[in-house]
């Protein structure tokens, strides 16, 4: 008898690490690149939940090239991965790999960028909205009409249309009147620095630098668009925007030579996604994800099960919200500043 339960409690013993065995899993993000500042942020969000579930993280860097992201993407499924997160550098050319990952049996989450599959999951922050808020810091600010010049971001990229749609909503009235004037309007290859700070030169000379106020689809543009507006003095006296609460976009709103960056913690998308990457490894339907509504404001229109995130405009007087959060340091804030800002007294 005594032979007889050891031996039942040794096979209970057995099935139990199989169970544990049997759901663990592996969570992979593929980068379209890694190279900038927020993704970092994102990453440790992401591994950070990932790990602590016990399942296994990887990661690829597209370096901003659709074919080296499919090539990715076709490494991964050979490593029989459970979930992959996909940051698309080209929404419509990173599809056939989409169904690669589907005919794999892989769950696929569109991550802050949208890939237009109705099998995935795509979680970001309400982009629309991220373009209103842009808008309204503007209109808030006492700029109501004049020259206005958009720098969106990259063509391949939905989130340039969504901020794009949120944007011209809140104008819509002044545009219509003539009130506001749309002067320039460019895309961004890669959303570069670089390549936004020749849209904004271009700009610039072909109005004789009367400008008043800039649109910037994020942050990083933005730092262009402020060195093509110091190089002809014009740093601080014409509005500019941005998004993603990059630590020298804050430091420029506190200087004056940005007026807002749209904050979207990335450290609260990277957790979610992650928590939503571990319950559907262990069979949580996508439908079923806590925070789940549907959406299909792409330019297809396919329906996707989506999470998306409020984000927060940071502005002058909100900067300490950030400091507070722990997303940046006092210090990092207030480089340069010498008064006036009551986040850096």
């Amino acid at each position: 008898m005594k032979k007889t339960l050891m031996a039942v409690m040794a096979g209970a013993l057995m099935l139990g690490a199989s169970a544990v065995a049997a759901t663990a899993g592996t969570v992979a993000v593929s980068w379209k690149t890694f190279q900038e500042e927020r993704w970092k942020t994102d990453e440790a969000a992401i591994k950070a939940v990932v790990e602590a579930a016990g399942h296994t993280y990887v990661s690829t860097d597209a370096q901003g090239s659709a074919q080296k992201q499919a090539a990715d993407i076709e490494s991964l499924i050979s490593q029989k991965v459970d979930v992959i997160l996909v940051v698309a550098f080209d929404s419509d050319a990173i599809l056939p790999s989409i169904q690669k990952i589907n005919d794999a049996g892989i769950k696929a989450i569109a991550y802050d960028v949208q890939f237009e599959d109705p099998n995935a999951l795509y979680i970001t922050f309400d982009n629309v909205g991220v373009g209103r808020l842009m808008s309204k810091s503007v209109l808030e600010s006492g700029h109501t009409e004049g020259n206005f010049a958009f720098i969106k971001g990259d063509k391949g990229d939905p989130n340039a249309t969504f901020l794009f749609q949120g944007i011209t909503e809140v104008l819509k009235d002044g545009l219509d009147s003539g009130k506001i004037k749309n002067v320039c309007e460019s895309f961004t290859d890669g959303w570069k620095p670089d390549n936004a700070q020749k849209s904004m030169e271009q700009c610039l000379t072909a109005n004789n630098n009367k400008i008043d106020v800039v649109v910037s689809e994020n942050d990083g543009m933005a730092g262009g668009v402020v060195a093509a507006l110091e190089a002809q003095g014009l740093a601080g006296t014409v509005p500019v925007t941005g998004q993603d609460g990059d630590k020298a976009a804050l430091n420029r709103v506190a200087l004056g030579t940005q007026l807002v960056s749209v904050w979207k913690d990335s450290r609260v998308l990277g957790k979610q996604a992650a928590e939503a990457a571990v319950a559907m490894i262990n069979g949580t339907a996508i439908d079923a994800l806590p925070g789940v509504t549907k959406f299909k404001d792409g330019k297809k229109g396919v329906e996707m099960n989506s999470i998306l995130i409020p984000p927060n405009p940071i502005t002058k007087d909100k900067l300490g919200e950030v400091i507070a959060a722990g997303w940046v340091t006092k210090d990092e804030v207030c480089a340069g500043v010498k008064d006036g800002v009551e986040a850096c007294k």
